[in-house]
């Protein structure tokens, strides 16, 4: 394996275990916020599952959109045989 194979490889590692934290993360974070507010207001669980879900629903609609686009500019790549930067 040489050196662009094995950083393309370690590159998608990096990219799978930053969207897998950011999926389960953030909306335990806000969720987390939901139930501190909840707490306050007296209103239990109204804003925990509202901020939860509200932050799930978002972060799965990102990670498809961006995996479309991703599919996208590899099927042009594969067509026109040349590279695209990512970003």
């Amino acid at each position: 394996m040489d050196l662009r194979e094995r950083r393309e490889l370690n590159n998608g590692f990096g990219n799978a275990l930053s969207r897998a934290v950011e999926l389960t993360v953030s909306p335990v974070i806000f969720g987390l916020l939901g139930f501190l507010l909840d707490r306050w207001l007296g209103t239990r669980p109204l804003f925990m599952i509202a901020l939860f879900g509200f932050t799930f629903g978002y972060l799965a609609w990102k990670q498809f959109s961006r995996y479309g686009a991703e599919m996208e500019r590899a099927q042009r790549q594969a067509i026109t045989g040349r590279r695209e930067d990512p970003r």
